[in-house]
């Protein structure tokens, strides 16, 4: 697996970043804006983009595409894999595109003209072009897909990815998402430009007005007020379990079952009551062959926003809340933030190096669990506790609704795929 993260550009760095709590929540004033507000941010401040890739290809690409293929080459070097050029798939995730330099380029012409337009623009906006770099810079013919659901990308992208191995139309794939185009790192150099979805989160009025770092984000809290930004890349490395074994490969994970569906209710707020949420979950279980009672932990999409915790503490308590024991449930987003089609790799990322080590990670800032919760929300502190399967959610605007369960051991003899 790779990262590109606030915590670091390198899994073991997020993951320890996640334990230890460290704070990269920070508010950023809003240039220019005559009510003088800031912005709650988490922001990639350490990305050198000269140690993954030649100058050539730093010219020739947003910085969407640069996390892309640093994260993928980190994944790629971790796993010891020498992919076979015609049967490793590419399937990458985003949802933002190449914004960053687009608006860069709209910024030039409304400066100097139309002459001013930066020649390769089109190429970097396109949003199909973080995967496209992998290909070339590996030499990879298989199929190169990028998949643009929302904040469910990531998800969408490794369960789409695990169908072309599980068909047999590949053997392995560079799967992950990547969210980039709110920061104004990139643009900092030319203090005159502003990318213009910098604005966008406030504007729209999903951040929280709390003052304090430590309540901008607080999922599944009963005072819950808003998102904090964020950015990052994360990917896998997703191969046949056989031919994992074979090579002696060190397995992080298996793909045990996926699940994708439609709220179709409304573009930015979730079905209220969470039943295609659920049903996205349901789906995941069903191709899994698992009960419910069979998942020891769930990594939630709990954004920290009242509309959108609502239903899916809802569809948790549907799907999960005739066990036994109440399932164990987290969400990373109130340590670093919202990172968009990132956010299920990132918490992918969390779910399977906590695993490795029977832990859970803690739903950072949040105190008081909604009263509605049915279910056991991992606060204050790491949890150490065993874990051989969990759930991944990841639910975006548009009503896209995915859910991912893996595993630690191989589901079987029938095992199609892993993750290293």
């Amino acid at each position: 697996m790779g990262v590109v993260s606030a915590y670091g550009c390198d899994a073991g760095r997020f993951y320890r970043g996640l334990l230890d709590n460290r704070q990269v929540i920070e508010a950023v004033a809003l240039p220019r804006d005559p009510e003088g507000r800031s912005a709650w941010w988490s922001m990639v401040r350490d990305f050198d983009p000269g140690a993954w890739m030649e100058p050539r290809v730093i010219d020739g690409t947003d910085v969407l595409a640069q996390w892309t293929i640093a994260a993928a080459a980190q994944a790629l070097r971790q796993s010891g894999l020498q992919p076979d050029p015609l049967r490793t798939a590419v399937v990458q995730g985003t949802s933002m595109s190449g914004v960053q330099s687009l608006m860069r380029a709209q910024h030039e012409i409304d400066r100097h003209g139309p002459a001013a337009f930066p020649r390769k623009t089109m190429m970097k906006a396109l949003s199909n072009m973080g995967a496209a770099q992998i290909t070339m810079l590996h030499g990879l013919h298989g199929p190169s897909l990028t998949i643009s659901t929302a904040c469910a990308s990531s998800i969408d992208a490794i369960g789409i990815a695990t169908g072309l191995i599980a068909s047999g139309r590949a053997d392995t794939a560079i799967v992950g998402g990547t969210e980039a185009g709110h920061s104004l790192i990139s643009g900092a150099a030319d203090a005159e430009f502003i990318p213009a979805m910098v604005y966008a989160p406030a504007m729209f009025g999903m951040q929280s007005p709390s003052a304090d770092p430590r309540r901008a984000c607080m999922p599944f809290d009963a005072g819950r007020s808003g998102i904090v930004t964020s950015e990052g890349s994360a990917a896998f490395v997703l191969e046949r379990a056989d031919l994992a074994a074979q090579r002696g490969a060190a397995v992080f994970g298996y793909v045990r079952g996926y699940g994708s569906i439609a709220d179709a209710f409304h573009p930015s707020a979730p079905e209220p009551s969470g039943r295609w949420e659920a049903q996205a979950m349901r789906l995941a279980l069903e191709d899994a062959g698992l009960a419910a009672d069979e998942v020891d932990a769930l990594y939630a999409h709990a954004t920290g926003t009242p509309v959108g915790d609502t239903p899916e503490i809802r569809a948790i308590n549907s799907v999960y809340g005739g066990r036994s024991t109440p399932l164990a449930v987290t969400s990373i987003k109130g340590h670093f933030g919202h990172a968009a089609a990132a956010s299920g790799g990132l918490s992918l990322v969390a779910a399977l190096l906590a695993m490795a080590e029977d832990r859970v990670v803690h739903t950072a800032n949040t105190s008081r669990p909604d009263p509605e919760i049915a279910f056991d929300v991992v606060l204050g502190k790491p949890r150490d506790m065993p874990v051989g399967v969990v759930g991944i959610n990841a639910f975006g605007f548009g009503g896209q609704n995915s859910a991912l369960l893996v595993s630690r051991a191989p589901p079987g003899r029938h095992a199609t795929t892993r993750l290293a």
